[in-house]
């Protein structure tokens, strides 16, 4: 019994102790806030060509073509939005350099890489005219140190550029690397960004050869497919390419922030383009266009720093996929402090070039227009091409009977309201300068006739149907009719010299720029050409043409005509 009695009081004293240390019921967790989306602008342009000096042209805001442009507004506008949104990355799709005015490009372009690392840029992919002196040159330009030819500037170190060059496609012959980075990263909020730039792939065909030698250019799509595998194993789901292509819209542009009627190469890259891809930021054909296409958002910024392209983007910041995407164009307008530092730079290198850049040259008349008419002709065409013959029609100077000039290689026109003395058609070596910016030499060569049509004929080509219209010298003649196949547009019997048909047995001297003479833009009929002779540079030609000529007239004899009805 007395067991039986200790037993009990064992048994109620440990359960008596078990109720003490019982742990007391526990609240339910409660679930963490959800991390809000993370927020990212990119402001992108392209094609800015080196117009440091605003401005620099206009844009249509809300129908009304404005005044825009220039490095000092360019950084400006940057600035006021970045104190805004601070997830901002400055990108660019090319042509940054190239085909630049005087006060960059006699300086090899250093000005204008100040004066964009200065307003902000961070990321540019490389275009056709980052290559026109050469992959060596390209280099030094991302690398800094003396240009290999002028030296270095007097009073000035160039370090380089301050933003990054990229060149997925652009590879080295020899070891298959590629020239510059292919891709960059930007991370905020934990949520990281790739971007990968490149060139378009026929760079080849509108550069100079003799620089590019050493280095392959690869297909856009096939490029960007393979380095957006290489961004997800790193966890980025966040895909921008930049990429120095395009397209065109319908023309007139109304609305810089529309689509309508887009074409071109942009919309075959878009549809092939791996579907992670989120924002192609393009450029090269100096357009202005916000797209949808096969559900990536494309936009381009038309040219020479006139517009930003603000993109929005909202991020899961536990996925990193873009939820949600948008655009829109903000117009580089002059309703804004400049940056102070920018205008003393561009002040500096003004200085610097206007002993050459303002020695008046000639005079002209009227306006000569860049733009060309329905036949494919415009004036300021019609004008070169007849410099180009005066230079070397001389028994000494090539023999030359037809000049021929590549529209591409004609940059600006000469309005007699923008002339030095406003008005009165003074016109200086630096406005020259900046219709004929690149410095080839003229080359004249031997042609046949039917060598001639064959090279007439290669303004249209099967995979585009976008003329690459020549222009012409006076005294030569053809027509010319669309509704024909490519290949087959222009009877021989239409095409004539003074008058007179040319002979498809007979050579004639036939005189263009190097590069075209070369095969450039795909021309390549011209390196057929025999008995080739190097002549003075195109723009020495043009300065003396004018010197010689002023005052000049606009040469309005119709020298190509459209004989098919539209």
């Amino acid at each position: 019994m007395l067991l039986t009695r200790r037993c009990l009081i064992a048994l109620l004293a440990s359960l008596f102790l078990a109720s003490c240390t019982t742990a007391p019921p526990q609240p339910e967790p409660v679930e963490p806030e959800p991390l809000p989306p993370v927020q990212v602008s990119l402001l992108a342009f392209n094609d800015f060509h080196g117009h440091i000096q605003g401005p620099s042209g206009t844009v249509l805001v809300e129908g009304e073509a404005v005044p825009a442009g220039g490095g000092a507004y360019l950084a400006a506008h940057i600035a006021a939005f970045k104190a805004q949104h601070p997830n901002t990355v400055v990108v660019a799709a090319g042509d940054l350099v190239g085909a630049t005015p005087l006060v960059s490009s006699l300086f090899d372009d250093e000005p204008t890489l100040e004066v964009l690392g200065m307003a902000g840029l961070e990321i540019s992919a490389v275009g056709n005219h980052e290559f026109d002196k050469g992959v060596d040159e390209l280099l030094r330009k991302q690398q800094g140190g003396c240009n290999a030819v002028r030296g270095c500037t007097e009073g000035r170190e160039f370090t380089g550029a301050p933003f990054q060059y990229l060149a997925a496609n652009v590879t080295y012959k020899d070891t298959g690397e590629t020239i510059l980075p292919a891709i960059q990263i930007r991370e905020f909020n934990g949520v990281k960004i790739g971007f990968i730039g490149l060139t378009l792939e026929g760079t080849p065909d509108i550069v100079a050869p003799a620089g590019i030698e050493t280095v392959n250019f690869a297909n856009e799509v096939k490029t960007i497919n393979e380095l957006v595998p290489r961004l997800q194993e790193d966890g980025i789901e966040t895909i921008v390419v930049l990429i120095h292509e395009g397209g065109y819209p319908t023309l007139p542009v109304n609305d810089v922030n529309d689509c309508a009627g887009i074409s071109g190469p942009i919309l075959d890259i878009a549809k092939n383009t791996d579907k992670a891809v989120d924002v192609i930021i393009t450029g090269h054909t100096h357009q202005a266009y916000i797209c949808e296409l096969d559900g990536k958002l494309v936009t381009s910024g038309q040219s020479f720093g006139r517009l930003i392209t603000n993109v929005s983007l909202t991020i899961d910041p536990v996925t990193g996929d873009v939820i949600e995407r948008s655009a829109k164009q903000q117009p580089v307008h002059h309703e804004i402090e400049p940056n102070a530092e920018i205008v003393e730079l561009i002040s500096t290198y003004e200085e610097l070039s206007a002993p050459l850049a303002n020695r008046p040259v000639g005079k002209i008349t009227a306006d000569l227009l860049r733009k060309t008419d329905d036949n494919g002709e415009s004036t300021m065409g019609r004008l070169v091409a007849d410099a180009q013959l005066a230079a070397t029609a001389g028994k000494d100077h090539g023999n030359a009977v037809i000049a021929l000039m590549n529209p591409g290689g004609i940059r600006e026109s000469l309005l007699l309201a923008s002339s030095h003395t406003a008005g009165k058609g003074v016109v200086t070596f630096s406005q020259l300068y900046t219709i004929q910016p690149f410095g080839n030499n003229l080359l004249t060569v031997s042609l046949t006739g039917a060598q001639i049509h064959q090279l007439l004929e290669q303004q249209w080509r099967e995979e585009d149907e976008r003329a690459t219209m020549l222009q012409v010298s006076k005294g030569f003649t053809y027509t010319w009719n669309a509704a024909k196949p490519v290949g087959e547009r222009i009877d021989p019997k239409t095409i004539k010299l003074n008058g007179k048909v040319i002979k498809a047995d007979t050579e004639y001297r036939v005189t263009a720029n190097k590069f075209l003479a070369d095969g450039g833009d795909g021309f390549t009929v011209f390196k057929e050409g025999e008995d080739r002779l190097l002549g003075v540079v195109d723009l020495d030609a043009f300065v003396t043409y004018f010197e010689k000529k002023s005052p000049i007239k606009p040469p309005t004899d119709t020298r190509i005509k459209r004989i098919d009805k539209k």
